[in-house]
């Protein structure tokens, strides 16, 4: 198992099962298809608790919000790292090209200087 970024997990630009699967997935939390399961599941909640049916269909109920819950935890958590790389990366590409334009001018400032070293900050941490 790595604890790498999931940004990093990748092999010659070919995404993993795992990409794969979260991407589909994340499509699929975002679709009018899951917020209507989730209204549903949500209601079979409700009405079990409403119709006074046994403990154990009650629990079924809370269970499964509780396992969907945990799902969209795990995909949102892996949707942020790969937004926060992205951004990350495309900050550090700005940065790099400011620092070429500012190439061959005269004296070193301390804006350049800090410019220089937070290039890359976020993978020293």
């Amino acid at each position: 198992m790595a604890l790498q970024h999931p940004a990093e997990r990748t092999s010659e630009g070919r995404s993993a099962r795992f990409e794969k699967l979260a991407e589909l997935a994340s499509n699929f939390t975002s679709s009018a298809v899951f917020s209507l399961l989730c209204v549903l599941l949500v209601a079979w909640y409700v009405a079990t608790h409403a119709a006074g049916l046994s403990t154990e269909w009650q629990h079924l109920a809370g269970d499964a919000m509780g396992a969907v819950s945990l799902l969209l935890l795990a995909l949102l958590k892996n949707s942020e790292r790969r937004a926060e790389h992205a951004i990350q990366r495309k900050l550090d590409a700005i940065a790099a090209a400011l620092l070429e334009q500012q190439e061959g001018k005269e004296g070193r400032s301390r804006a350049r200087e800090d410019l220089e070293s937070a290039i890359g900050m976020e993978e020293r941490l």
